[in-house]
């Protein structure tokens, strides 16, 4: 019930904010992001205070990944948004591509602690077309109710039908996979990119991958796994972890996630080359970068605020008094192994890796 006030209040408060705006006659920011909890939590913490108190429309645009949606329009040469949420790895592709405005420290918000705004956010946050904001985590997660006795507990398990038998929801995309079969193989973390680089690293990847072909069901958008796993369709699941914390303190899921080898991943604020509204996505970055804003999104769900100020403000969850800071994806907890996705060897593999997925499918390999 408390779930749905709130839902119900974002609703109404959006539905104030859009015709405040509208009486205005004021501009229009679009925003593209990863829908769902995950945009719930941000039009809570984020879209809906930046609108309200700046006279701006705020529309949002769904987005599941990728470079394509990046590129401009070919009737107009306009893009589609002027603000994307994106992964780390995508943000470095993009940026090479010409696809991102330039990023300088301006569009970040003043520190709150009397510092530096720079060396208030932690290591890495900054890239030449945009600021990271959060850190989150690629994790594997489970239906409890699928396995009576002996539980998953190593990522290995993902890709042993025989003693966890079922379906797997996978993200149709090689990322976290790929780690995660040569994990399996008890290749060591520092290790993994260099084999990865390799033919024998992807053909050991191949090689796990055959073990579940006909167990896999693929997924796009962030909130499917959580479905999958609730309706039964899947025993185990590829997801984010804010997603499963979702699932298990809003919606009462007996879900669990594997500790071992979380995939952690910057979330990047960017700007649209193409976009014709520059200042209000700058203005936006700077407002959304701010340790309150942060933080307030932080509270919502559990993902760690790149801000060090930001950090010290998490607290309890607004909507069940769950501790987050233990939710984090970087306190460590019960995690081991984590990998610290190489996003440079991302940006520049997209397509070797992509012609060896697709041959994977196609059964090629």
């Amino acid at each position: 019930m408390k779930h749905f006030n709130r839902i119900f209040s974002i609703s109404l408060l959006l539905l104030l904010t859009v015709q405040t705006t509208s009486a205005q006659d004021s501009h229009t920011l679009t925003i593209s992001s990863w829908g769902d909890i995950y945009e719930e939590a941000q039009l809570e913490a984020y879209y809906m205070p930046f609108g309200f108190y700046n006279g701006i429309r705020v529309n949002l645009e769904p987005y599941s990944g990728g470079l394509a949606p990046l590129k401009p329009s070919e009737e107009n040469g306009s893009a589609l948004f002027d603000v994307i949420d994106m992964t780390e790895s995508d943000a470095m592709a993009a940026c090479e591509a010409g696809l991102l405005s330039q990023f300088d420290d301006s569009m970040v918000a003043p520190s709150a602690e009397n510092m530096d705004a720079e060396d208030d956010f932690i290591e890495n946050s900054f890239f030449e077309c945009g600021v990271a904001h959060i850190e989150y985590a690629t994790v594997i997660g489970y239906n409890d109710r699928a396995f009576q006795d002996e539980k998953p507990n190593s990522v290995s398990d993902i890709f042993d039908v025989e003693r966890f038998p079922g379906q797997r929801a996978l993200r149709r995309e090689p990322k976290g996979i790929l780690e995660w079969a040569l994990i399996s193989y008890g290749v060591p973390v520092n290790q993994i990119y260099d084999l990865l680089s390799t033919e024998r690293g992807l053909r050991l990847v191949s090689r796990r991958m055959n073990q579940i072909r006909d167990h896999i069901v693929w997924w796009e958008s962030g909130e499917e796994p959580m479905k999958l796993l609730a309706s039964g369709e899947v025993v185990m699941a590829v997801g984010f972890n804010g997603r499963f914390f979702d699932a298990r303190v809003n919606h009462n899921l007996p879900l669990s996630i594997i500790y071992e080898a979380p995939l952690l991943e910057f979330g990047v604020w960017g700007i649209s080359k193409f976009s014709k509204n520059q200042e209000n996505a700058r203005k936006f970055i700077q407002y959304a970068t701010s340790t309150k804003r942060m933080a307030a999104f932080s509270n919502l769900l559990p993902y760690s605020p790149t801000r060090l100020s930001a950090w010290t403000r998490i607290g309890l969850h607004h909507g069940s008094n769950v501790t987050m800071k233990k939710h984090m994806p970087n306190e460590t907890g019960g995690y081991r192994k984590e990998i610290r996705i190489d996003s440079q060897w991302y940006a520049e593999t997209q397509s070797i890796r992509q012609q060896w997925f697709e041959q994977w499918l196609a059964g090629e390999s």
